[in-house]
Order: structure tokens, then C-alpha cells, then sequence
């Protein structure tokens, strides 16, 4: 659906010379929540604005459904820009006209005729749970009834790819859910290829299939948002994901203990079997769980545990060597 080939952003002044986006290239399924994850700078937002040439890469090739869009006439990509919406961190609402106003407006841009804009309208705001809330104008409307209005805009012409540039940033965590769940909805029901610009890997847990981490400019990481969360190779990556599954035990709890901390990781089914337990069963050592998280990611479990281990060391060391035989990723964390 979106490939992007070799992209290259540059801003050149006469003092200097800025690389925005330093030759990405990737590929974007149809129908798929893609993820761009990475701090403010790293050059996300200005790649997703070069998709729909919001900004014109200074090298490239940028396809959208087949279209290679920098060989486009500028009537030609207005047309094309038709099939592509937007959703940004700021709504972007016209404070003087009404929510239905707001969304006939991509309409009548479009130059699509009254009453069928009337009926589009209707359909689009009953879809985002606005349909009460019409003849209201953005002042009297919340963060997240906003962004509703806003992606009922963006839908207003069927396009086939939906752009979301920290389209929940202003938001706080329950409406960021909400909003989250109504893009799910919306790529399910509508098939809408999605792309989400985001700094927060708790966003990309909760909706993107795959993700691509950014820094300076560059692609670091790339791959399923499963894959990337249960084994991150990036250091940049790693420091991600323990903002969503990173964890501190009390520094005094630490010194109390007697025997081996050790980390734990089931991918998949591994988190519903009863590996512990039956480690626990079968060699003479007792174990002291002292944290346990199950995460699910795209509906698959990622299981994280934190133990002790006490017992005679070499029972504590073929404990731990059977563990390595069965879970997915055992470390010796700290040794009491």
C-alpha cells in the first residue's frame, strides 16, 4: 500500500545543512496499523508528511497504492491527497462553524453535492459516537470529542490510508484509550491502511501490528510490534519498551535477599503453562515470586516474571538450566 524508497529530507540554509529524514526506506501493508516511534527530533513526523508530500522528500521514491506520487502534476496530487486523510495532535478545527460544518467542509472541498454530503455527514459522526453533538461548535466540545471530529474529516472522501501525527499526545490516558479503540474500529470495519506517528510504546502496544523506531532521521528498528517488544535489539529500543514493561524492585527488598534473582520471559502459549510450578516440583529449591505481569500484544501473551531461587547452589543451577530449556528468555539478574 506505502513504500517509501531511500527518502531523504533536507533543509539547507546558508549557514547549515539539517538531514530531517536520512534515506528510510519502508514498505506498508494494506489494511496494517503501522507504528513510527521515537523521541521529538528523531524525524518521524516530517516522514509521515512526506507520504502524502506535505513536504517534498529531497531524494526518494514515495508510492501510495501503486501511485509514485513525486511524479505527480500539483492537480494530480490534490487528487490523489483526496485518498489519504489526516488526524493531528491539534484537531485543527475551524472554531467558528459547527462539528457537522467542520466535516462537510472536506466534502464540499472535494466538490461532493449537498445532499449527499448530508447523508455522509450524518454516517460519519454516528460513526465516531458524535451524532448528538452536530449542531455544537469545538469550544463546547472535550480533547477527545475534538479528535473525533477530526477523524470524521478525515474520513469524509473513503480514503484508503489514514495519517495520525501524535494523534493522542494531548490527550489523557482514558481518552487516548478511547480514541485508540475507535482507530482499531475503524481499520477493522473500513479496512483503512493506518499509520501512527508516536512517541509513547504504549500506543503502539495497544494498536499497531507492526512498528519502526526512528532516531535521527534513521530507521533503527523495524518488525511485528510482538517481535520488537518481546526481543527489542536496539539499545533505543530497549529503553522503549521499559517505559511500558520495565519495572524497580525496592532497593531494600534486594538486600534481603538470600539467593538468585532471576528474570523470566514466556512468549506466546509458554505464559499459560505451568513451567514454574513444575520447576518448583521437580528440584529441591523454593522459589519467591516477587513481580509477575502478563501484557497482551495484539492478543498474544507476553509474560514477564521476577523470582528467587533458594537451595543448595548446584539445585539452583540445574533449576535454572531446565527454566533455560523452557522459557523463552531466562537472566540471572542480581545474585542475593
Amino acid at each position: 500500500m506505502i513504500e517509501l524508497k531511500n527518502i531523504t529530507k533536507e533543509y539547507i540554509s546558508k549557514e547549515n545543512r539539517i538531514v530531517g529524514v536520512d534515506n528510510v526506506s519502508l514498505t506498508i501493508k494494506e489494511g496494517e496499523i503501522f507504528g513510527i516511534v521515537g523521541y521529538s527530533g528523531a524525524g518521524k513526523s516530517t516522514l509521515l508528511r512526506c507520504i502524502n508530500i506535505l513536504e517534498r522528500p529531497t531524494s526518494g521514491v514515495v508510492k501510495v497504492d501503486g501511485v509514485e506520487l513525486l511524479q505527480l502534476s500539483s492537480k494530480q496530487l490534490r487528487k490523489v491527497r483526496q485518498s489519504i486523510g489526516m488526524i493531528f495532535q491539534g484537531f485543527y478545527l475551524v472554531a467558528s462553524k459547527t462539528v457537522y460544518e467542520n466535516v462537510a467542509f472536506a466534502l464540499k472541498a472535494a466538490g461532493v453535492e449537498q445532499t449527499i454530503r448530508k447523508k455522509r455527514v450524518e454516517e460519519l459522526l454516528t460513526l465516531v459516537g458524535l451524532e448528538d453533538r452536530m449542531h455544537q461548535y469545538p469550544a463546547q466540545l472535550s480533547g477527545g470529542q475534538k479528535q473525533r471530529v477530526s477523524i470524521a474529516r478525515a474520513l469524509a472522501n473513503n480514503p484508503k490510508v489514514l495519517l495520525c501525527d501524535e494523534a493522542t499526545s494531548a490527550l489523557d490516558p482514558n481518552t487516548t484509550k478511547s480514541i485508540l479503540a475507535l482507530l482499531k474500529k475503524i481499520n477493522k470495519e473500513l479496512g483503512i491502511t493506518i499509520v501512527i506517528i508516536t512517541h509513547e510504546m504504549e500506543v503502539v502496544k495497544e494498536i499497531c501490528h507492526r512498528c519502526a523506531v526512528m532516531q535521527e532521521g534513521r530507521v533503527v528498528e523495524e518488525g511485528p510490534t510482538y517481535d520488537i517488544f518481546s526481543n527489542p535489539v536496539d539499545p533505543l529500543t530497549k529503553k522503549f519498551i521499559e517505559t511500558v514493561l520495565s519495572f524497580e524492585l525496592p532497593s531494600k527488598l534486594i538486600e534481603k535477599l538470600q539467593g538468585k534473582l532471576v528474570k523470566l520471559q514466556f512468549r506466546g502459549d509458554l505464559a499459560a503453562e505451568a513451567i514454574v510450578s513444575d520447576m518448583l516440583q521437580t528440584f529441591t529449591v523454593k522459589g519467591n515470586i516477587l513481580h509477575g505481569k502478563v501484557e497482551y500484544i495484539q492478543d498474544t501473551p507476553l509474560g514477564i516474571f521476577i523470582m528467587e531461587l533458594l537451595g543448595e547452589e548446584e539445585e539452583v543451577e540445574r533449576a535454572i538450566d531446565y527454566l533455560r530449556e523452557r522459557v523463552s528468555i531466562v537472566e540471572v539478574v542480581e545474585n542475593g
